[in-house]
């Protein structure tokens, strides 16, 4: 039995490196069929929040108008291509006449493409990491609404790569006080007063804003000193 056990685990290690092999063919092809699409794209920002927020809600409503004001100053809108936040965010896009990216992911639940992405610009992925990376290297500015775990992990994300000099430092932008004060509390009195695991200046790379208004007006002030360009 034990001459039996040992033998299906080796069997199946063996299948799973093989299969592992053929894998990277199609991550490869998510990266080039991302980068060839999303080139051809100008400025962009995206727009990351929670896939629950239903229309009429007042940050659905909120993420509308911020998309659709910066559309209207020429930056395209990028969006995870899925409900709530982000179908407002391609919604406000297409009101703004500016351009609608959607990154869809593969999910068991949740997330199917909104219909407010342009045609050209929708794009299915089944790797987070290639769906992170191509959000990381396309926009120039990221606009974090409320939202869950998946917000969360796009948020850190992004503030890592900028903390440690992996992409250029860009527009960091928290919408909703009441929402993410306790987040900014806590990373200061923990991370930053209590144990030093951050500097002061990586706060500062955080911007926090209440209305459309203040989202455009820190987007565009930001760029009056800094160049719109590719981040890696």
């Amino acid at each position: 039995m034990n001459d039996t056990i040992k033998l299906n685990k080796q069997r199946r290690w063996s299948e799973s490196k093989a299969h592992s092999s053929w894998q990277i063919f199609k991550i490869m092809a998510e990266f080039v069929d991302g980068f060839e699409n999303l080139a051809k794209l100008g400025p962009c920002i995206s727009i990351f929040g929670s896939a629950r927020t239903e229309a009429g809600h007042q940050y659905y409503d909120l993420a509308t108008e911020i998309a659709k004001r910066l559309s209207e100053e020429g930056f395209g809108i990028i969006s995870g291509g899925g409900p709530g936040i982000m179908e407002a965010a391609n919604k406000g896009a297409q009101l703004g006449g500016g351009k609608s990216v959607g990154l869809n992911i593969e999910l068991p639940f949740e997330q199917h493409s909104n219909p407010y992405i342009d045609r050209d610009a929708s794009l299915n992925f089944d790797y987070f990491f290639v769906r992170k990376t191509l959000f990381t290297k396309y926009s120039q500015g990221f606009v974090m609404m409320p939202g869950g775990f998946g917000t969360m992990d796009e948020f850190f994300e992004v503030a890592t790569l900028i903390q440690t000099g992996k992409m250029l430092q860009v527009p960091l932008i928290l919408v909703s006080k009441d929402y993410w004060s306790g987040l900014l509390t806590w990373m200061k009195e923990t991370m930053l007063d209590r144990n030093n695991y951050i500097s002061a200046a990586d706060l500062d790379l955080l911007q926090v804003a209440e209305t459309a208004e203040e989202v455009v007006e820190q987007v565009l002030t930001f760029y009056t000193k800094h160049p719109l360009q590719p981040n890696f």
